[in-house]
């Protein structure tokens, strides 16, 4: 029984390291009082089991695999050494192979600086590679230049690995334990319109969600509304004074943002009104009924407008506004002042945290609260309450320094260990105008987020008529949907596409053109891979049963091409979840959109006659190639919260 275990245990952690499977499962703590076996073997044999289901089922990380078998050729060629630089990258070129390991030139500097031996790093690649632990990715490899080691990948194993993904759909790479991912994202202000400022957080934070979720995550997806605060006296005092019957009839507030304006002007200029706005704050918060009443009317409106937009971009959220932290806010000053973190300045209370030379405010002179208190309130619960292993704050990068003190306060305060718990802001840039400058309307005004959806619905429907799809291509019902897929996808991919921390320039002309990496082309490059076997006459049934029976063959150098760049969708997926910079996903879907084309062009899917165009013969390799094509696409449209239609 004890050499089984040790042999169990073994596969298992051959299964984890060669499948790229995450962590296996703990084996501590497994024998019972009387030190018999029998529990622990169970558990490993099932253990095992599940590893070699995943390992069938899931897509390889190649990159992460040759990491770990370039990573035990090192530690084996030099076992006296620790924390050697691995690097295994991706071959720019294909007569340098498919990956390269370039650890050797960095080996050598550290063998210079610890053993001041001189070695040359061709001759360190060639120590490392007669090391390299049998597996069954790689082919050969060749060492190159001054100390390159190129790699080549087995034919078999990507044709395996592509019958895989076809028989089993996009499977994650196994994450080991599962973790809490805790995102916030959106966060308009109740009372005020969505603009085009919000359309980046709602956009960006809405696809890291559902890259999470594919990849295993628990994720809880927050939406922390503006909706508590001093402005609401005013809008209050507002309501009582334009509908004072508000508390039995519902008050027909059609336009929110102008009710705001008034409201607005005259705090400004009624000193009167704004006595009473300042009395209405204090009623509401000592949490008077008919004062919550009022409160909750203005926030209904709002979020019904909201939730027209979050509809239309197919945004999922639950709502946990400032309110939600408010009563939790006291404790937040009591634990700083009880820590002896706080001061007082002239009346406020607040905070200095090493690093920042801006403190904060955690209570104002007058015993209020502040966006600081709120946002600790906010942090402590994330972290202690809802238990998070992932926090990301998708936030402007104007908000860059308020969150790195408040994140930092968290640390100094005990809540958590950076080296344990990530908690991470994903800065973006502003959306610009044509002219280079904040987006604007005509009259200088910020451009509602719903006016700009309705022209992004146009502006598709004009395009897809200029090219006459409404004539004889599609139905009505084909073409409202190939419309709104075009028109949300093509907004929401302009701005993933751009690097979230630059600003981007938004122009409807651009993201609608059907050349080059934009939406349009991509769900166009789409459909029209989807229609290759539906014109051929087959079924997703005959696939389905080719993609178990047939080999895939990759003989021709685009057949070879398109299959390596379809396995390297868990590659692309990992370095998001590494640096929350969704663009690289465009860009990869770009690439492989292009590296199809280049296969189709090249490589006869589908043999017709050319006088009668009868088909004389089917490739079902290559129509297999397309299906794997465009089962990667889609699972990265999901992820983009993008809709691809079957006909455009």
């Amino acid at each position: 029984q004890e050499n089984e275990i040790k042999l169990l245990t073994a596969e298992i952690e051959r299964l984890k390291n060669f499948g790229c499977l995450g962590v296996s499962p703990s084996l501590e703590g497994l024998r019972d009082e009387n030190g018999k076996l029998k529990y622990r073997l169970n558990f490993l044999r099932k253990s095992l089991q599940e590893e070699r289901s995943k390992t069938a089922k899931s897509m390889i990380n190649i990159n992460s695999c040759l990491q770990e078998i370039f990573g035990a050729a090192i530690q084996a060629a030099y076992p006296d050494l620790e924390n050697l630089p691995l690097v295994v990258t991706l071959s720019q070129q294909p007569k340098f192979g498919d990956y390269q390991c370039n650890s050797a030139m960095g080996i050598t500097q550290i063998l210079l600086k610890t053993k001041e031996q001189k070695v040359s790093p061709r001759e360190i690649a060639e120590k490392i590679a007669k090391n390299i632990p049998p597996n069954e990715c790689i082919e050969k490899v060749e060492i190159a230049g001054p100390g390159f080691i190129n790699v080549h990948l087995r034919k078999d194993f990507v044709s395996k690995q592509l019958s895989s993904l076809l028989i089993n759909g996009v499977q994650p790479p196994a994450i080991g334990k599962r973790k809490k991912v805790v995102v916030d994202f959106s966060s308009p202000n109740i009372a005020k319109e969505m603009h085009v400022g919000h359309l980046r957080s709602t956009i960006i934070g809405e696809s890291m969600c559902r890259l999470f979720e594919f990849a295993g995550y628990d994720v809880l997806r927050l939406n922390h509304l503006g909706d508590w605060g001093t402005q609401f006296g005013m809008l209050i005092a507002h309501l009582q004074d334009k509908f004072p019957d508000y508390l039995t009839v519902s008050p027909p507030i059609g336009d929110l943002q102008a009710f705001y304006k008034e409201s607005k002007r005259r705090f400004d200029t009624e000193e009167e009104f704004k006595k009473r706005a300042y009395q209405c704050v204090v009623l509401l918060q000592s949490k008077n009924p008919d004062f919550i009443k009022a409160w909750e009317l203005i926030c209904d409106v709002s979020r019904k407008e909201f939730q027209k937009i979050y509809n239309c971009l197919d945004i999922t959220l639950i709502e946990r506004g400032e309110s939600f932290y408010h009563e939790m806010m006291k404790d937040i000053v009591k634990e700083f002042e009880d820590k002896g973190f706080v001061q007082v300045d002239d009346g406020r209370k607040i905070v200095f945290v090493p690093g920042f030379p801006v403190p904060l405010t955690i209570m104002k002179s007058d015993g209020g609260y502040t966006y600081d208190t709120s946002d600790l309130a906010a942090l402590k619960h994330r972290l202690c309450e809802e238990k998070a292993d992932i926090l990301i704050y998708v936030v402007d990068s104007g908000q860059s320094v308020h969150l790195q003190t408040v994140f930092a306060a968290g640390v100094m305060i005990g809540w958590y260990d950076p080296k344990v718990t990530r908690v991470a802001h994903a800065a973006f840039g502003v959306v610009l105008g044509e002219d280079k400058k904040k987006f604007k309307t005509r009259s200088g005004d910020t451009v509602r987020l719903i006016d700009l959806l309705e022209e992004g619905l146009k502006r598709s429907m004009d395009k897809l008529k200029d090219k006459e799809r409404d004539k004889v291509v599609l139905t009505p019902e084909e073409l409202k949907a190939a419309q709104t897929s075009v028109a949300f996808g093509c907004i929401k991919y302009a701005d993933l596409s751009h690097n979230r921390l630059n600003d981007y320039v938004f122009s409807f002309d651009k993201m609608l053109d059907d050349r080059g990496n934009t939406a349009a082309y991509l769900l166009y490059a789409f459909t029209r891979i989807r229609a290759i076997a539906r014109l051929a006459n087959i079924d997703e049934q005959m696939l389905r049963k080719a993609a178990r029976e047939e080999v895939l063959i990759l003989d021709h150098e685009k057949e070879w091409k398109l299959g390596k760049c379809i396995l390297r969708f868990p590659e692309i997926l990992q370095k998001i979840l590494d640096d929350l910079l969704l663009h690289t996903l465009c860009d990869y879907l770009y690439e492989l959109a292009t590296t199809f084309t280049e296969f189709y062009d090249n490589c006869y899917c589908v043999e017709k006659d050319r006088q009668s165009g009868q088909i004389l013969k089917v490739n079902m390799w290559r129509l297999l190639l397309c299906e794997a094509t465009a089962t990667v696409m889609a699972k990265g449209f999901d992820i983009l919260g993008i809709k691809p239609v079957q006909r455009m």
